[in-house]
């Protein structure tokens, strides 16, 4: 199975083509850049640079994972809505993962494990996972001194050096990781492709506007 993997959820703009096989997936090329304020721009040329390499064509693909969350709203919905349009166009489905989740699946399993990312306002997303790497606790947002961390051995993620744990790599989704997240739902109807934002959005509901008329005018 051919895979196109794409992660706008973070800083890190990531698109790649993988191939699934007995051994696991294997990222056949990638390409991944840091820029917060490039996610749009950066991320089909990108893509068309990683499927050039690998030598196949974008309608290659049997399915297509995208990074869900959690993230910041602006950065999400490039690489969803992208996602989407591409999965239109190619007729093939398109899986939604957290992106926490492609970072713990990068990590040899043996130890517990914490991966937290940047949520901005001084707080961190953050989920816990065991030692063979499945999710017990998370997503959340948290500021980094209210994450737990006891009995917790080491943390990954561009967030890693905030909690006092061992630092490990890798700092942002992969491509390789984002398939292994989606590994067992790649056979099945994918879910519905709903961000992952944890926090309530700033914009608020206008209040009603006051009056202007003094008290028993009319």
């Amino acid at each position: 199975m051919l895979v196109i993997a794409l992660d706008t959820s973070t800083p890190a703009v990531t698109a790649g083509l993988v191939a699934l096989r007995d051994g696991g997936p294997r990222a056949l090329a990638e390409r991944a850049v840091l820029n917060p304020r490039a996610h749009g721009e950066l991320l089909v040329p990108l893509l068309r640079e990683a499927a050039a390499e690998a030598g196949h064509r974008l309608a290659d693909a049997d399915a297509i994972v995208v990074g869900a969350g959690p993230g910041p709203f602006t950065g999400l919905r490039v690489g969803m809505a992208t996602a989407a349009a591409l999965g239109q166009a190619l007729d093939v489905p398109v899986h939604p993962v957290c992106g926490l989740d492609a970072v713990a699946l990068r990590v040899p399993a043996g130890e517990s494990l914490l991966v937290a990312a940047d949520a901005r306002r001084k707080e961190v997303y953050w989920a816990a996972y065991d030692a063979e790497r499945n999710r017990v606790d998370g997503p959340h947002v948290d500021r980094a001194a209210d994450v737990p961390t006891e009995g917790v051995h080491q943390v990954a993620g561009e967030m890693a050096g905030e909690l006092g744990l061992e630092p490990v790599e890798p700092r942002f989704p992969d491509a390789a990781g984002l398939v292994a997240a989606a590994r067992t739902s790649l056979d099945a109807a994918p879910h519905p492709l709903v961000p992952v934002y944890l926090r309530r959005p700033d914009a608020a509901e206008p209040a009603a506007r006051k009056s202007v008329l003094v008290r028993g005018e009319r």
